[in-house]
């Protein structure tokens, strides 16, 4: 029997329950649904958690590749299938535990400095989860940034990219055994 969001111990308004029931609904729906239901969940998460920019990304052959996003259709600086080195990325450093998965104001981290003069863009609140597979892999990352630090940052926020990380990981699984 499949766990229950109540079960985890969240409550029934929670982000967390509505990002639940948006991924565990059903597990073999094809990719193309696939796709769709994890764009939602990401339009979701940028909207209740108040980020310019939420996405889900791949590593693939060294690179980080975007593979949902979320983003304000005035300013898309992240677009699906864009991708960088992952050595660049800041996925790839919060994998790796260079980075913090939460970053409140990324401007006060010597790393998250650095790499922010490469973009053409500002980062100011920076939050991100990795995808792990059950067999250990790291499938990419799911983040979430906003243009200039948020006024109240909340680090509860992390913990919802946490878990919905682990849905993602789930349903993708899900995903190649169906297919």
């Amino acid at each position: 029997m499949p766990l229950s969001v109540h079960d985890l111990g969240y409550e029934p308004d929670d982000l967390k329950v509505t990002v639940s029931e948006m991924l565990v609904a059903t597990a073999d729906q094809s990719d193309e649904a696939l796709d769709r239901n994890i764009t939602d969940v990401l339009r979701t998460l940028r909207e209740r958690m108040k980020m310019d920019v939420v996405f889900c990304s791949e590593f693939v052959d060294g690179r980080r590749v975007m593979r949902q996003v979320a983003t304000d259709a005035t300013r898309p600086v992240v677009q699906v299938g864009q991708s960088a080195a992952l050595e660049e990325s800041w996925c790839h450093h919060v994998v790796e535990g260079r980075l913090p998965g939460y970053l409140p104001d990324a401007s006060q981290h010597p790393l998250a400095r650095q790499l922010s003069a490469s973009l053409p863009f500002a980062i100011g609140t920076h939050i991100s989860a990795p995808i792990v597979l059950s067999n250990g892999e790291v499938y990419g990352t799911l983040c979430s940034f906003s243009f200039s630090p948020q006024d109240n940052p909340n680090p509860d926020d992390l913990k919802t990219l946490e878990m919905t990380a682990r849905l993602t990981a789930m349903r993708l699984e899900a995903g190649r055994k169906a297919g």
